[in-house]
């Protein structure tokens, strides 16, 4: 039975804080994304800051009323690594559930990948696959391969690497310098392939779709979009040349240097050297000439979730 009236999609990730809204029939109205770094120094401490969880807040009840302008009944929103990771993660869900009026869901691996690859491949031919999406995110990364969400075999793979994780840990230099890329590098290295040892089906995929932004930021830059276009970036491709490029570039300028190039995303060039070295680091693992990036993620997966329910 068809939804009454628009539903909405809210993702509370490690580094920002995302919202879609889509009418009955899945188009969407209105798409947002905010900087939030819920999960900064989550890792070192165990525990969400009171700044990360108030400026989370902020974001969400901002979120609540462009939900209460378009008629939104019904929703979902989701918490993923930090929340996972944190001691006091409960007070974070709470907060989210009174000022959004919805039940907050704390999702595991597995789950957030099934939400994942249904956005990811929604609008891409089936029999491409088996698909392994690669979700970069701020505290984790997932590694899906199957051939839809729906497939009986498909595989959930969470890694403790994010570029916001990996930041913290490693590249604490401005710009980071050889021995904090070399000690990064190893960690990222070790992860992915552990996760090849034990899970060997990782290494059956036909084609690599990146999610997150991590990744759109990358072709962002490879485009040289002075404005964000979504348009221009779904499905745009990114070499392994590419890659290779943009993480030597990024990894040799400051802060401020990569914050002035054309495309780059406020709020993301002090973790965009940890996110392009996991890219390039699993395009070599599974041997990936070649990354297609999605606009389509967890977010579209959640609204078609509401849509058939």
């Amino acid at each position: 039975m068809e939804s009454e009236g628009p539903v909405a999609a809210i993702d509370c990730g490690t580094n920002s804080t995302r919202l879609l809204i889509a009418d009955a029939s899945g188009r969407p109205l209105e798409r947002h994304t905010q900087i939030t770094r819920l999960g900064e120094a989550v890792d070192a401490t165990g525990e969400l800051s009171a700044d990360a969880i108030e400026r989370c807040v902020w974001v969400l009840t901002e979120y609540r009323h462009l939900m209460d302008g378009l008629g939104v009944l019904r929703g979902r929103l989701v918490a993923t690594s930090a929340v996972r990771d944190a001691s006091n993660g409960e007070d974070f869900l709470h907060a989210a559930s009174e000022v959004t009026g919805l039940s907050p869901e704390l999702l595991t691996g597995t789950e957030e990948g099934r939400l994942s690859m249904a956005g990811a491949i929604s609008d891409l031919d089936p029999t491409d696959g088996p698909f392994l999406i690669l979700d970069i995110g701020g505290g984790s990364t997932e590694l899906i391969t199957g051939s839809g969400p729906d497939d009986p075999d498909l595989s959930a793979v969470s890694l403790q690497l994010g570029c916001v994780r990996v930041t913290e840990r490693y590249l604490l230099s401005d710009p980071p310098t050889p021995a904090e890329l070399d000690d990064a590098e190893a960690m990222i290295n070790g992860l992915l392939d552990q996760a090849a040892s034990e899970n060997p089906q990782l290494l059956a995929a036909h084609r690599l779709v990146g999610l997150a932004g991590t990744i759109t930021t990358l072709a962002s830059l490879q485009l040289g979009l002075d404005v964000y276009d979504r348009d221009r970036i779904h499905h745009a491709v990114l070499s392994a040349d590419d890659v290779h490029k943009w993480c030597r570039t990024l990894a040799s300028e400051d802060r401020s240097a990569r914050l002035d190039r054309a495309g780059m995303v406020p709020g993301r060039e002090d973790v965009i050297v940890a996110g392009a070295m996991i890219l390039e680091a699993a395009m070599s693992r599974f041997e990936f000439d070649q990354c297609l990036v999605s606009e389509a993620d967890i977010l579209d997966g959640m609204v078609v979730s509401l849509l058939v329910r």
